[in-house]
């Protein structure tokens, strides 16, 4: 798997090179401000990038206006989103243009190694990782009135798991049921977020996307 960094933090982004290559892993570059970035995907094409969301100059959204043209200079390209914070807004702005090979993680979540690890090795397979913090904050965030009110805890649970970036048999071993239970929470949270089958959508992208959006 080759990797680009960037990380303006230099503490951060070597030690995470250095973690990446213990692990076998193929550091191509690493980068600290969005423009060396950018050169570095083109140059190097890797299969997957790992950005800061704050990046020189201002620190605000550099990183994330950094990983969305960088996936559209090169379309499937992996993106790993790091954060100091929950960042809702960036978040969904991210996911909103299509949440495959997509990850946004808590810089903390790289001290827990082998969880950082599967989040990356699933992002770049072509999955979806979210960080359970950011989900349980947006969750904290939610109006009384929001749409959430319409889903039973057990649902909540089953959505939860779905923005992580998990498939119904990996819900199914966390919440200790069944396949099929799963899938029937499943259906039911697209009938109670009116989302109907739709053949320009996948459905479960809308439902995560419909359940970050809450917390605005």
């Amino acid at each position: 798997m080759r990797i680009v960094i960037a990380e303006d933090d230099a503490l951060l982004r070597e030690g995470l090179a250095l973690l990446l290559r213990a692990e076998g892993l193929d550091v191509v570059a690493t980068t600290d401000a969005p423009a060396p970035f950018l050169d570095a995907v083109e140059e190097h094409k890797p299969d997957i990038a790992i950005i800061d969301v704050r990046m020189p100059p201002t620190h605000t959204d550099e990183g994330i206006v950094a990983a969305v043209e960088a996936r559209r200079r090169r379309p499937g390209l992996a993106v790993l989103v790091l954060s100091a914070y929950v960042e809702q807004a960036f978040a969904t702005e991210l996911l909103a243009h299509g949440s495959a090979r997509l990850g946004y993680l808590l810089k903390e979540r790289v001290g827990r190694v082998e969880e950082f690890l599967t989040a990356l090795h699933r992002v770049a397979g072509g999955g979806t990782a979210i960080d359970p913090e950011v989900i349980g904050q947006l969750l904290a965030r939610t109006r009384p009135d929001s749409t959430l009110d319409r889903l039973s805890p057990r649902e909540i649970d089953v959505l939860a798991l779905m923005a992580e970036g998990l498939g119904n048999t990996a819900i199914a071993e966390k919440l200790f049921v069944t396949e099929g239970a799963v899938q029937k929470h499943i259906r039911r949270i697209f009938a109670k977020l009116d989302l109907p089958p739709d053949d320009r959508a996948d459905r479960r992208v809308t439902a995560v996307l419909r359940y970050l959006d809450l917390g605005r």
